[in-house]
């Protein structure tokens, strides 16, 4: 039985956890340049530095002696958010989005004190979310104010769209959508809804939540068939250009749509996860076969985007 599913799984194109390893990310990535993806906050500047939008950074806390400056850091702020900057699977990110007088509330509505975040930064500063407990860097940067397009898919949390790009060429995307089980986060593993995106136009093609295919949004029971990723070209041209930034062959580009800036750089991930094969319905050896069957060399930006809508298009 084991063995008869393998085998379909390899003949629809999906690409196992050993494979991804081997055939993917040791092959295309090179180590010397993880550092830059690995740590959030010199993603962010490296993007900033190339022109890539991104959220705002308000404050860096390398640290426990810098938290004694917290209070006057969140003193004019009502909306932010916490991050580890070598954090992974949405671990240590604390979401604050208003605020009454010394408290600070999360979207769950759930009230904090100055010293329940300082609390969490020294978590984070400790280690507790960071690639292998090692001690880390925390940083708080501005809320990003979901567009209302996209928010009506979305419970307590911002939803973000995954790309992944093999060899400069988007060829692969999802929309992950927060919900109450996931606690407000789009992290899939969570509970969060994974809807495939069609990568040539932006339109849904498929949702899941825990690998079980659904239709609706399972807190604000609004339906998926009709969900269009606005602006889709800027956002694919701004998820393909983390190649140039990074150098590596195959990543996962995490952005989100802010209502005032429009599509922001989030993150980037050097070994994105497969569930957005399940989301997308779509096995991705296939896709990644097409692009290595290319002349070697690597066209420009624009030349790229061209192609995938050409050659994805047929299906």
């Amino acid at each position: 039985m084991w063995i008869k599913r393998r085998k379909n799984l390899r003949a629809r194109g999906i690409v196992g956890i050993n494979e991804r390893n081997i055939a993917l990310i040791s092959r295309y990535n090179e180590r010397r340049r993880y550092p830059l993806v690995d740590n959030k906050i010199l993603t962010k500047r490296a993007a900033q530095a190339a022109g890539i939008a991104v959220p705002q950074l308000l404050g860096v806390f390398e640290s426990s002696y810098q938290l004694r400056n917290l209070g006057e850091l969140l003193n004019p702020l009502d909306q932010f958010v916490v991050k580890p900057a070598r954090g992974s699977g949405g671990k240590g990110i604390l979401v604050i989005n208003s605020r009454q007088d010394e408290l600070f509330r999360k979207p769950s509505n759930q009230a904090l004190s100055l010293n329940d975040i300082r609390h969490d930064i020294s978590n984070i500063l400790g280690g507790l979310y960071s690639l292998g407990g090692k001690p880390d860097i925390a940083f708080i940067e501005a809320l990003v104010h979901c567009i209302p397009l996209l928010d009506r898919y979305s419970y307590e949390g911002l939803p973000d769209i995954r790309v992944i790009i093999f060899q400069g060429f988007p060829i692969m995307a999802m929309l992950r959508c927060p919900t109450h089980r996931s606690d407000g986060k789009a992290n899939l593993h969570q509970g969060a809804v994974g809807v495939g995106i069609d990568i040539c136009t932006g339109k849904a093609l498929n949702a899941v939540q825990n690998n079980r295919v659904i239709h609706q949004h399972p807190d604000t029971t609004v339906d998926f068939s009709d969900l269009v990723i606005p602006d889709w070209p800027t956002l694919l041209k701004l998820a393909a250009s983390c190649y140039e930034l990074t150098g590596l062959g195959y990543l996962g580009a995490d952005i989100v749509i802010d209502k005032t800036r429009g599509p922001l750089l989030l993150e980037i991930n050097a070994r994105p996860g497969l569930s957005i094969q399940t989301a997308c319905g779509l096995g991705l050896r296939d896709r990644v076969r097409q692009i290595q069957q290319r002349e070697s060399s690597i066209p420009p930006l624009e030349q790229r985007l061209e192609f995938i809508t050409e050659i994805f298009a047929k299906g």
